[in-house]
């Protein structure tokens, strides 16, 4: 019997009001956003048909975040219009798992990063130098190595048939479990299903050669 602990679940009615269960209490979403913060997992359920609405409520929260005056915004114009052109894009698919992907190594390399920030910018204190330079190339530098990784193993299984070995990945080609080859299908959502199994496997991949 597992011990999982299950996501808190709230409850979004029809008047938009949202109604935390654990504490049965009306929330908003700063409340929600609190909670993130705080690691405190949540799933966000429509209170008539029993849906999961999680994802458009983070997005609500994020919209919320980004409007804040006075606030340093998180996601840059420049990126918010790159993402939009990739829907209904070919690469649509592959873009969250790199994103997810790369994030996720951000958020474990950032007490190095913080460790960085605190000692450059200690350094300028004393010595009257901007640190934003040296933190942007460390960022920089770590953004290099999350893209190097994804290639590598986009390389060595490729869901959209393109060429199989890149120059970056064929080092650990060899170290690298095969590929499960992509069965013939007849196309429609049969196509869409082997296509996630074959993004699953490859980000069981890139997570293996990360760990390397």
């Amino acid at each position: 019997m597992t011990s999982e602990k299950q996501p808190i679940k709230i409850k979004k009615y029809a008047n938009r009001r949202l109604y935390n269960t654990g504490t049965s209490t009306y929330v908003t979403l700063e409340d929600l956003a609190k909670m993130v913060k705080d690691g405190e997992d949540f799933a966000v359920v429509d209170a008539k048909s029993g849906d999961d609405i999680t994802r458009p409520v983070l997005t609500q929260i994020i919209f919320e975040q980004e409007g804040k005056e006075g606030q340093e915004n998180l996601l840059p114009t420049a990126f918010l219009r790159q993402l939009i052109r990739f829907y209904g894009d070919s690469m649509q698919l592959l873009v969250p798992r790199y994103l997810e992907f790369s994030f996720g190594k951000f958020v474990e390399e950032q007490q190095k990063l913080r460790e960085h920030v605190k000692s450059t910018m200690g350094g300028a204190m004393m010595g009257g130098a901007m640190p934003g330079g040296q933190l942007f190339e460390a960022v920089e530098e770590q953004t290099r190595k999350n893209m190097a990784i994804f290639t590598q193993a986009f390389s060595l299984f490729n869901p959209f048939g393109i060429n199989a070995a890149a120059k970056a990945g064929e080092a650990s080609a060899a170290e690298a479990p095969a590929p499960t080859p992509a069965p013939e299908t007849g196309g429609g959502a049969a196509d869409i299903d082997v296509l996630k199994q074959q993004l699953n496997e490859m980000q069981r991949q890139i997570e293996a050669i990360s760990k390397r």
